[in-house]
C-alpha cells in the first residue's frame, strides 16, 4: 500500500468515525412521537409548540392511525381517533370555562392597558358609526371613474381610520391578555384553528379505508424480504403504540390529580355560597351560584376527559395485542420461508449427489465422470440459488424487459467470458480436451494440465518433431478458442501424426542400396501403426473401397555439401513418437555401420 492509499484509507476511516458520532448524537430525532417528550399534562400546562390547550391525544391517535394495516387495526384506529377528538374538545371546553371563571385584580401595566382597551373600543364604535353615516349619505349611485366627490373621499378616510383603530385595539387586547394572564383569546384562536384543521382532515378521510383481516393481510407477504420488512414495521408500530399508551396513562394520572385538587375547592365554594346567601344581595348570590355551577361543570368535564383517557389506555393495549398477534403471524410465515430455503438447499445437495451417482454408474471413463460431476455440481447449485432468490425476493416485475436489458449488457461487457464459458461445453464434448491430453492450441503445443470453466492451461513442450521436452512455460487460453479459434488433440481420435528423421550419407557410399534397406526397415518398424492409422482414417472419412491416402513410410534423398541427406517420413502415434524415432535411428545407424564395414572389406 503506497502513501496515497494510506491517506485515502485514513480519510475514509475518519469520515466513518465522524458519521457514526453524528448519528449517535442525533439519534433523538428519530423518535416516533417527538412531541411527547418534555411535556406535562393538565389543562393549564403549556406544551411546547402546541399552544395553551394540550392537543397531544389527538396528534398521537392521528399519527398511530396512519400506520394501521389490517381491518382489526383500522377499527381500533377509528375508535382511538373518536375518543381522542372528544377528549381534546372537552379540554378546550374546560380551558375556556376555567379561564372565564377566573377573577383577576388588574394593577399597574394591566390596569393601564385595560383603560386603553376601553378607550379604543369606544373609538372603534365611533368610527363605525361615522362610516355608516357616510355610507348612507353616499347612496347607491355609482361614481364615475376619476371623479370621486368629497363624500367619497371622507368615506375612504373614515374606513382607513377604522382599520387603523381596529388593528390598534387588537394589539392592545393581546398586550392586556399577556399582562393579566387571560388566555381566553388565545384559546379561542387555537379552537378556531383546530376546527379548520379537523374540517380538512374529515374531508380527506371521507373515503373510508377498508383493510383486510389480519390473516389475509399477513398472507400478502409472499417473499422472505417482504416478511422481514413488515416484521420490522410491526416492531416500530408496537413501539409507537406503547408510547401512545404511556401518554394516555400519564394524562389519566394528571387528570386524576386535577380532579382531586378541584373537587374540594368546589365543595368548599358551594358551602361558602350557601352560608353567605342570606346576607348578600340577589345579584351577588346569582354570581356566587354561577361560579359554583361553573366549578361543578368543570368537574363534570374532567370526569368525561378522565373516562375518555382511560378508554384510550385500554384501546391502545388492545391495539398492541392485535399487532403482537400479527407479529406472530409474520414470524410464522418467516419460519415457513426459512424452512423452504433449507429444503431447497437440502434437495439441491441430494439431487447433485444422486445425479453424480447415476452418471458414475453409466460412464466408466474417469475423465468423463469428472466432467459430468463438474457440470452437475454447477447446474444444481445455480438452480438452487435461483430458487432461493425467488423465495427471498420473489419474481421480479417486468421480467421480459429486465432479462432483455441484462442480457444485452452482459453480452457486451462479458463477451469474452461468455464465449469462454460456451467453449468449455465444447471442450467437454466427445472431441474436446481432457487433462493429460497432448494438444495444439493456436500454434502452441503442450500437455493440458488444467481445464477450467473459462480457461485452459498447457504445459508447453515445443515442436513435436523436435526433442519434445517441456519448455517449462504454463500457457493459459480463454476457452473461446474452441468456438472462434482452432485446436488439435493428439491424444484422441486424431492421435496419428507424420514424423521424420534425417541422416547424412558421406561421399563414396552407395546410396541407393542403403536407401532401399532403410525403406524396408522403416516399413517393417511402422507397419502396425500404418495399418491402424489407415483404418482409422477410413472410418473417420466414411470412405468405401481403397483409401485415397496411404500411411506407408517414404524415403527421400536430398543432395548435401558433404554427401547425401536421407529423409524418412513415417506415421506414428503422438504418445510414442520419441520411442519410434529412437528405434528408427538405431536401425538406420546399424544399416549404415554394416554398409561401411562391407565397403572397407
Amino acid at each position: 500500500m503506497n502513501r496515497a492509499h494510506k491517506i485515502a484509507a485514513a480519510l475514509s476511516l475518519a469520515v466513518v468515525a465522524l458519521c457514526l458520532l453524528g448519528t449517535f448524537m442525533t439519534r433523538g430525532v428519530m423518535q416516533h412521537l417527538p412531541f411527547l417528550h418534555g411535556q406535562t399534562a393538565g389543562w393549564n400546562a403549556v406544551p411546547r409548540s402546541y399552544g395553551i390547550v394540550d392537543q397531544r391525544p389527538w396528534q398521537t391517535a392521528k399519527t398511530v392511525a396512519a400506520l394501521a394495516v389490517s381491518a382489526e387495526e383500522l377499527d381500533l384506529a377509528r375508535e382511538a381517533e373518536r375518543l381522542a377528538d372528544h377528549e381534546v374538545d372537552q379540554a378546550f371546553a374546560q380551558s375556556l370555562r376555567q379561564a372565564t371563571a377566573e377573577t383577576r385584580q388588574l394593577t399597574g401595566e394591566a390596569l393601564t392597558l385595560q383603560k386603553r382597551v376601553t378607550e379604543l373600543q369606544q373609538t372603534v364604535k365611533q368610527d363605525q358609526a361615522q362610516v355608516a353615516s357616510l355610507t348612507a349619505k353616499a347612496g347607491p349611485a355609482p361614481v364615475a371613474p376619476g371623479t370621486a366627490g368629497p363624500t367619497g373621499d371622507d368615506l375612504d378616510v373614515a374606513k382607513a381610520q377604522l382599520s387603523l383603530d381596529q388593528d390598534e385595539l387588537s394589539d392592545s387586547m393581546e398586550d392586556l391578555a399577556r399582562a393579566s394572564g387571560d388566555h381566553r383569546g388565545k384559546i379561542q384562536q387555537e379552537l378556531t384553528a383546530r376546527e379548520a384543521s379537523m374540517k380538512k382532515y374529515d374531508e380527506q378521510a371521507g373515503i373510508s379505508r377498508d383493510g383486510e383481516t389480519a390473516v389475509v393481510s399477513a398472507g400478502r407477504y409472499k417473499t422472505l424480504a417482504g416478511q422481514i420488512a413488515e416484521w420490522w414495521a410491526q416492531r416500530t408500530r408496537m413501539q409507537l403504540i406503547d408510547q401512545a399508551q404511556q401518554l394516555a396513562t400519564a394524562d389519566v394520572a394528571a387528570l386524576t390529580a386535577d380532579r382531586a385538587r378541584l373537587a374540594p375547592e368546589a365543595q368548599a365554594a358551594a358551602v361558602t355560597a350557601a352560608a353567605a346567601a342570606a346576607g348578600e344581595s340577589s345579584s351577588d348570590r346569582v354570581k356566587e351560584l354561577q361560579r359554583v355551577a361553573t366549578q361543578q361543570n368543570i368537574l363534570s368535564i374532567l370526569d368525561d376527559r378522565l373516562s375518555a383517557q382511560q378508554q384510550l389506555v385500554t384501546l391502545y393495549g388492545r391495539w398492541h395485542s392485535q399487532v403482537e398477534l400479527q407479529h406472530k403471524m409474520l414470524l410464522h410465515l418467516m419460519l415457513q420461508s426459512l424452512t423452504l430455503i433449507a429444503a431447497i438447499v437440502l434437495l439441491t445437495i441430494l439431487a447433485g449427489w444422486g445425479l453424480q451417482a447415476a452418471f458414475d454408474r453409466m460412464s466408466q471413463d474417469r475423465r468423463q465422470r469428472q466432467t459430468l460431476r463438474t457440470i452437475l455440481n454447477l447446474g444444481t447449485q445455480v438452480l438452487g440459488l435461483i430458487l432461493v432468490l425467488l423465495v427471498i425476493f420473489g419474481t421480479p416485475q417486468q421480467m421480459p424487459t429486465i432479462l432483455g436489458l441484462a442480457t444485452a449488457g452482459l453480452t457486451v461487457v462479458f463477451q469474452g467470458f461468455i464465449l469462454a464459458f460456451c467453449g468449455w461445453f465444447v471442450l467437454m464434448g466427445k472431441h474436446g480436451i481432457r487433462v493429460g491430453d497432448w494438444v495444439e492450441i493456436d500454434g502452441v503445443v503442450g500437455e493440458a494440465v488444467e481445464i477450467g470453466v473459462f480457461r485452459t492451461w498447457l504445459l508447453e513442450t515445443g515442436n513435436w518433431t523436435a526433442n519434445g521436452h517441456p519448455t517449462g512455460r504454463r500457457v493459459s487460453f480463454l476457452n473461446g478458442y474452441a468456438i472462434q479459434g482452432k485446436y488439435f488433440n493428439f491424444s484422441t481420435t486424431g492421435q496419428w501424426m507424420w514424423d521424420e528423421i534425417k541422416v547424412s550419407i558421406p561421399q563414396g557410399t552407395e546410396a541407393y542400396p542403403l536407401i532401399d534397406k532403410i525403406r524396408e526397415a522403416a516399413i517393417k518398424a511402422t507397419e502396425t501403426d500404418a495399418k491402424m492409422a489407415e483404418e482409422e482414417w477410413k472410418r473417420v472419412t466414411h470412405e468405401q473401397g481403397s483409401p485415397h491416402f496411404s500411411a506407408t513410410p517414404s524415403v527421400d534423398m536430398q543432395p548435401a555439401a558433404g554427401g547425401v541427406d536421407i529423409v524418412v517420413r513415417y506415421v506414428t502415434r503422438a504418445g510414442v513418437r520419441l520411442e519410434t524415432r529412437n528405434r528408427l535411428y538405431e536401425t538406420v545407424v546399424g544399416l549404415m555401420v554394416g554398409t561401411r564395414e562391407m565397403i572397407q572389406k
